[in-house]
């Protein structure tokens, strides 16, 4: 499976923990994310994974920013994109599962590394469970 992560200055410990998770679970990962604390602007980390999954050059994308919300509006803006954020466990899963969320957002200043960690797995490992939420799947996209 092919991930591609991405994330400003407040996600580059979150990003180097869940791709060393990634890593050791055999996923393929392309890395947009900065590697630094200075200050950079999350558009510019947020865009190359929206477009790896928007093209089906990536299954999934991970991004993080500080509180998630600018980095997923960011994503949210491609087309074939659903970013859900999220800050526990149970919202990943029910945003793959009710949503088919494709992407990740993760708040770093709001949740701990351990937590993004299980955040990621769970999303990653929780099935679309279609049915009556395809429809509404379905409307999401502007025509």
């Amino acid at each position: 499976m092919k991930i591609s992560i991405g994330n400003d200055h407040a996600g580059p410990d979150y990003k180097k923990a869940i791709v060393a998770m990634l890593k050791a679970k055999g996923y393929e990962v392309t890395n947009y994310g900065t590697d630094s604390e200075d200050s950079v602007d999350y558009p510019d980390f947020g865009h190359p994974v929206a477009n790896d999954v928007s093209e089906g050059k990536a299954d999934f994308g991970i991004v993080i920013c500080g509180s998630g919300n600018g980095i997923a509006m960011t994503v949210n803006k491609h087309p074939k994109v659903r970013a859900g954020l999220c800050w526990t466990k149970e919202i990943a899963y029910l945003t793959r599962l009710h949503n088919d969320a494709n992407i990740v957002s993760i708040p770093a200043r709001f949740t701990s590394i351990p937590q993004a960690v299980e955040i990621v797995e769970t999303f990653l490992t929780t099935a679309f469970e279609g049915g009556r939420h395809q429809n509404r799947v379905n409307k999401i996209a502007c025509q």
